[in-house]
């Protein structure tokens, strides 16, 4: 059962995210903040499994708010040991979306999603996955990436060539099970490659190794 930690400054939407999820069989409510600074205290007090995490709101926000959450947990890749931070948008707001994903989100939805989407995303995260199409991603990246694209990374020297090589099928938005069967490897080969690479990259979500992948020329191109 995910224990969620819903953030929002408005108290409609805060509440409504809370009476659905209170009503969801499967689904437990870790508490309600509204503003980052009170996702953080609460996010460490109550340690849910994911965060539904509003991208603006005033004082500390969405973005600042993921990224202490994201690193006090010391999470790695497909790992249960701290929260999951699923932001909440806009369509006006992609860059700050990018942002999000850059610092440790696992994904992102926007706040007219249905209700049995949301549930399912809550559940996705909650397993470790991502949740984003890669051609959305992509578009994001591409868009706000390039300023960063030249600059050096002090991980990137320590991967091996596989490892590199399956950051680059990362980056492509491939899954685990995928890799392994495109590089004809087992599927817990590929996840500890994977790990590896966060590792030595000091990255705390795959969203993040897909942004790396990108931002420095490694992602794979896929036909």
């Amino acid at each position: 059962m995910p224990s969620v930690l819903v953030v929002d400054d408005q108290f409609l939407i805060r509440s409504g995210l809370t009476a659905l999820l209170t009503a969801a069989p499967g689904y437990e409510v870790a508490g309600e903040a509204a503003d980052g600074e009170e996702a953080v205290r609460l996010a460490a007090e109550t340690r849910p499994d994911v965060v539904l995490m509003d991208i603006r709101m005033p004082g500390t926000d969405g973005i600042a708010a993921t990224e202490r959450i994201v690193a006090a947990r010391g999470d790695d890749d497909g790992g249960s040991d701290g929260p999951k931070v699923l932001v909440l948008t806009t369509f006006d707001s992609d860059e700050y979306v990018f942002r999000a994903l850059r610092v440790g989100a696992s994904g992102f939805l926007v706040k007219d999603t249905p209700p049995e989407r949301l549930l399912a995303a809550i559940a996705t995260v909650h397993a470790g996955e991502m949740l984003f199409s890669p051609g959305a991603l992509r578009g994001l990246i591409d868009t706000y990436a390039a300023p960063v694209a030249r600059a050096s990374h002090p991980g990137l020297a320590a991967l091996t060539p596989r490892e590199r090589e399956v950051l680059g099928l990362v980056g492509a938005g491939l899954a685990n099970a995928d890799i392994a069967e495109r590089l004809v490897l087992s599927a817990a080969t590929v996840k500890t490659h994977v790990h590896r690479c966060m590792s030595k990259l000091g990255l705390s979500s795959r969203a993040q190794a897909v942004v790396v992948a990108h931002e420095f020329g490694l992602a794979a191109r896929m036909p």
